[in-house]
């Protein structure tokens, strides 16, 4: 409203709700603290797990991070752009989604102070940009190169990964499978590395058996039957042929009539539909392959033919199954059966059999020669620990893809935090008085990390994070944190507990520009959205509709 004259110009909708200036700041920053106060419990090894009951009335079980808040409704906007903070945190490094939550929710109540001592929002933020900068530039300077081929420490790696997680117990098992499945998709292309996990590691879950069973398969394991019964059931070193055609009669796109005078004209026609199938089957039979695979569908008479042959067929398959069947056995997808060629015909394969488990058949492509895809069979009690199972994976197979990418660690338990914490609260004393406050709140927040480990244990929290503090000062025992199983002070390099340094970069980046961002929002807006048009004046309309 500008007062002009006598009365008010509304330039506004007067429905619409208004938060604006300070009021907004504190809005934002009071969702902030709510968000990552609902994630701090589940921060490290003695982490609590939260139930969450899905719209369809699933039950989820997890104490991951973005797993939660992708199921937790909420309507405040600042709350929901801080849930995708944990999503891009873990579509980026994989790693980390509970902790960017925690320091971020951090950064935001640091800056309340403050907003109270009448600091402008851009100068924190200024401030918090600055500190950034200088704890990456820190972070490359304090880490540590790792060795690729100590498997010993890439599996400590792993293990300081799992071990936070609902299957720490078997954390062994579960780093074995991470390295295996990664190892064997990664190619090096001419100097580029390519790691493409979500594509070519598929984990298949089958309920029942024992959760020591899981394991990777040197190939792919799809849940699928060869479509006729006298078929062979198991083929050592087979012959394998991919198509993406079908083996079916092609019907006309639109629908076509056709008008036959006479009886012997529709004998003609069935005849010509038997000879364009024999021409397809005779095609494929030529190569002289021991399995066909397509994606699309097989016709009674083509799988005749096929099995007339002593050719195992299966149908239907995923495309992205067959991608990566083409990919462990080296053959390539055919899109015409006319165009089939001797190289095209895959032949790394050891072994093709279907196996029964429970009531499903599943089909084994396994023994692969240098496979570049695999299977990982995941064996547990119930669905529900499958579920869970699996998302440790992800974040396992993800820790050791991006140790890969850039093979340096920092130590973890919070003892990076706390390094990085001191240089900032001293560096403050040297920055522009203007910024030094947002700066010093900068590297105070850092020490939310391992003060939630140690809340998370029930130890004497300020004790211990005094002695932490104090064991830091002066930039002395970089790598003491705090053992997140029992609650005290730990060199990290003993209990063997590192990050990769991408992760920990990630995370503060995130954190600090993600508050920045809400910071700076002055004004909130709500009831932009359309009037809710009135039930009678809707209904005439819904009849226009359905004339149209």
């Amino acid at each position: 409203m500008s007062r002009m004259g006598n009365g008010g110009i509304h330039v506004m909708n007067q429905k619409v709700q208004r938060e604006t200036g300070r009021k907004a700041q504190l809005s934002n920053i009071a969702a902030g603290k709510a968000v990552s106060d609902i994630i701090r419990s589940t921060l490290g090894p003695r982490s609590m797990l939260k139930m969450i009951l899905d719209p369809m009335g699933g039950i989820v079980m997890t104490n991951d991070g973005n797993s939660i808040l992708r199921e937790v409704d909420v309507s405040h906007p600042a709350a929901k752009s801080m849930i995708e903070l944990s999503r891009a945190q873990e579509e980026e490094v994989g790693d980390g989604t509970t902790s960017v939550i925690v320091l971020a929710g951090e950064y935001l109540a640091k800056s309340e102070a403050l907003l109270e001592r009448h600091i402008h929002p851009t100068i924190i933020c200024n401030g918090y940009l600055k500190a950034l900068d200088d704890a990456v530039k820190w972070l490359d300077e304090l880490a540590v190169p790792l060795d690729l081929n100590d498997k010993k420490k890439m599996a400590q790696l792993v293990e300081s990964c799992t071990g936070t997680k609902f299957v720490s117990k078997l954390s062994d098992l579960l780093v074995g499978l991470a390295l295996d499945a990664v190892s064997c998709v990664a190619m090096d292309d001419a100097g580029r590395k390519e790691i493409d996990i979500k594509r070519y590691a598929k984990t298949e879950k089958i309920p029942g058996g024992d959760m020591e069973d899981c394991r990777v398969l040197k190939g792919v394991m799809i849940n699928k039957d060869v479509v006729h019964s006298k078929m062979r059931r198991r083929i050592e070193n087979p012959r394998i042929l991919l198509l993406d055609c079908t083996l079916e009669y092609k019907k006309g796109e639109s629908q076509t009539q056709i008008e036959l005078s006479d009886e012997k004209a529709w004998e003609v026609l069935l005849e010509e539909e038997e000879n364009a199938i024999k021409e397809v089957c005779a095609d494929i039979i030529a190569m002289k392959p021991d399995l066909v695979i397509t994606e699309k569908g097989v016709s009674d008479l083509a799988q005749h033919y096929l099995q007339k042959a002593n050719i195992s067929v299966l149908r239907r398959v995923r495309k992205t199954d067959n991608n990566r069947i083409a990919r462990a056995c080296g053959a390539t997808i055919v899109h015409r059966t006319g165009e089939i060629q001797e190289k095209d015909i895959g032949t790394k394969c050891g072994l093709f059999s279907v196996e029964k488990i429970g009531d499903e058949y599943y089909t084994w492509l396994v023994d692969c020669k240098e496979p570049k895809a695999c299977t990982i069979v995941l064996r547990g009690a119930s669905k529900d620990v499958l579920n869970e199972i699996e998302r440790n994976l992800g974040d396992a197979m993800n820790i050791v893809r991006t140790i890969m990418m850039d093979p340096r660690l920092v130590p973890g338990g919070g003892a990076i935090e706390m390094t990085l914490a001191n240089k900032l609260i001293e560096g403050s004393k040297l920055q522009e008085p203007i910024i030094a406050g947002a700066y010093k709140a900068a590297g105070e927040a850092l020490e939310i990390i391992s003060r939630t480990l140690l809340e998370n244990c029930a130890a004497d929290i300020i004790r211990v994070q005094t002695q932490l503090r104090a064991k830091h000062a002066g930039g002395a025992n970089v790598t003491w944190g705090i053992d997140g199983e029992k609650g005290t002070m730990a060199d990290m390099n003993e209990l063997g507990v590192w990050e990769p340094v991408a992760v920990k970069q990630q995370t503060i980046k995130t954190a600090i520009e993600s508050a920045s961002m809400l910071l700076r929002i002055d004004e909130i807006v709500a009831g932009t959205s359309k009037p809710v048009v009135k039930k009678q004046s809707a209904e005439p309309q819904q009849q226009d509709e359905g004339g149209e």
